[in-house]
């Protein structure tokens, strides 16, 4: 603002000195006129009648030029610095994840009880006429789930029949500081899965590399694409799948990742559970901000 107004008054300068400079050019003149050679007849002075009538439109002529600067120069000015609000507002949704190309595939891996001697598989793959009924793509994961453990396995875990799709991990980290939701457009198969938010280790002891972990049910019905949308504070901090009893806050400012799961056992009453076949479509994941 200093450099506007100091610009501004230059040109203010500028017009005072046009205007000052063309008075003392109709005062000279109107002084020369006084002893130039009078008109016979009228008595008047018209030599210097002629020479101030020209120096008054020289000079008028100059300040109408320097005041039309003047107010363009202070008319790109303001819309250098007057500030539209709107543009201060992120969107009100963002896209994280689009499964609209094959492309897709490359930002997600696969994870099953099987890294652990189980016996259940999945798999992640771009299908056409999805959503909608319509042409668009859209991802596909599906598998079986099995509560079998493969023969000889030394491994030792609390349960199987598990399978997941989750990101790899962002280019450093996605910020939906602005945003409150998570909405999903999907289409299930009547079992509940698990939606997970991964952000940037801020509680684990020195030394564990995991992230934190935040979780929320999806209860899909079977063979009808949904919008599912989550509020930010409904997903729970959780530790290799157990809720953590401890008040918690998420940083969605550094977010570094996120995973759609299926277990064979829990969920929510209604959806369907036990081993078996799941198929879960994806047509994309948003942030939204609805507040």
């Amino acid at each position: 603002m200093e450099g506007s107004s100091g610009g501004s008054g230059g040109i203010e300068r500028l017009i005072r000195a046009a205007g000052e400079e063309s008075r003392s050019e109709m005062d000279q003149s109107l002084y020369m006129g006084s002893s130039s050679t009078r008109n016979p007849v009228t008595g008047e002075a018209a030599e210097a009648d002629a020479a101030t009538s020209a120096t008054a439109e020289r000079g008028a002529f100059a300040m109408s030029r320097l005041r039309a600067l003047w107010q363009a120069s202070v008319n790109a000015t303001r819309r250098a610095i007057v500030w539209n609000s709107e543009d201060l507002i992120p969107p009100s949704e963002k896209y994280i994840f689009n499964f609209n190309s094959k492309d897709e595939l490359k930002r997600w891996h696969l994870y099953s009880d099987s890294e652990y001697g189980g016996l259940s598989s999945a798999s992640l793959e771009i299908t056409d006429g999805g959503a909608g009924g319509d042409t668009s793509s859209t991802g596909l994961f599906s598998g079986n789930l099995s509560l079998d453990m493969s023969e000889g396995s030394t491994w030792k875990i609390r349960r199987s029949g598990f399978c997941g799709m989750r990101s790899k991990k962002f280019n450093g980290f996605i910020d939906l500081d602005a945003y409150d939701t998570i909405a999903m457009k999907l289409r299930g198969d009547g079992r509940c899965y698990i939606s997970t938010i991964y952000t940037e280790n801020w509680v684990n002891s020195p030394g564990q590399q995991e992230d934190n972990s935040w979780q929320a049910f999806v209860y899909l019905p079977q063979d009808r694409w949904q919008i599912m949308k989550i509020p930010l504070d409904s997903y729970l901090p959780t530790w290799r799948g157990n809720v953590i009893e401890a008040k918690m806050e998420m940083n969605p400012a550094r977010v570094v990742g996120m995973s759609l799961s299926v277990n064979a056992e829990g969920g929510v009453p209604g959806a369907k559970t036990g081993p078996g076949d799941f198929r879960l479509e994806v047509d994309w994941i948003k942030a939204l901000r609805t507040l």
